[in-house]
């Protein structure tokens, strides 16, 4: 009995473990800010302020965005990816308009998503983390909500 006991908290440890680790190897994982001065915006203002939150969520991922818009309003979504290219429903506001994500990972460190606004592409995104995991490049193209042209490379630092 002693024995069964020793082997099942071996075991159950060894999976929290396993578990840690592949949260620490997806270089996507953890709370980001924006580098506004090596950001490059056109088609709208960039914000004064943004941090963004990848957190494990089943499959996939949770990211959360939270900031200061350029005209000090909140920027507050968030959104739940298993990878798979679905859409994914925006909790929130997402500032170009979008309502739903869906979502790819290319290789380990990039990704590729597709923004929709009522089922519509308006816009689409290329995440990619450096070797070395500290900073994360996106670059997103197409429109916003309200079909104006946008071309954003964002510079994300990891904190």
């Amino acid at each position: 009995m002693k024995r069964i006991l020793a082997l099942v908290s071996v075991v159950a440890l060894s999976l929290v473990a396993s578990g840690v680790l592949l949260a620490q190897e997806n270089p996507f994982f953890g709370t980001w800010k924006l580098n506004v001065a090596k950001s490059k915006y056109i088609g709208m203002q960039p914000p004064k302020s943004e941090t963004r939150t990848v957190v494990a969520q089943g499959d996939g991922e949770k990211v959360t965005y939270n900031g200061i818009a350029a005209d000090g309003s909140p920027i507050s979504y968030s959104f739940t990816s298993n990878f798979d290219g679905k859409d994914s429903p925006i909790s929130g506001t997402h500032p170009l308009g979008s309502d739903t994500v869906a979502i790819k990972r290319v290789d380990p460190n990039t990704t590729r998503s597709i923004s929709k606004k009522a089922g519509k592409t308006i816009f689409t995104s290329k995440t990619v983390v450096s070797k070395d995991g500290k900073v994360s490049t996106q670059m997103t193209i197409g429109v916003n909500g309200d079909g104006v042209p946008v071309d954003m490379t964002t510079v994300w630092d990891k904190q």
